[in-house]
């Protein structure tokens, strides 16, 4: 059952990296590259300035809940 565990958390980073990279890559900087403005700045600007800590906000919100489920001291459970 161990094996099952560590393979599915190696598939939700492994998704997670592949998110980042997706959004990170040509068709959302597409969308995102205009030359409109929101409150000054440019759209893709504010794309980058709010989508990079909002990515980081999830993975860190996913590590909080892989740790409450393994006991919140790291280790897993017995």
């Amino acid at each position: 059952m161990k094996p099952k565990r560590n393979g599915a958390l190696r598939e939700a980073w492994i998704i997670c990296f592949i998110l980042g990279l997706i959004m990170l890559n040509y068709p959302f900087i597409h969308i995102f590259n205009k030359t409109t403005q929101l409150l000054g700045i440019p759209l893709l600007v504010l794309y980058l300035l709010l989508g990079w800590p909002l990515s980081i906000l999830v993975i860190h919100l996913f590590s909080k809940y892989l740790d409450r489920k393994r006991g919140g001291d790291g280790e897993p459970p017995r």
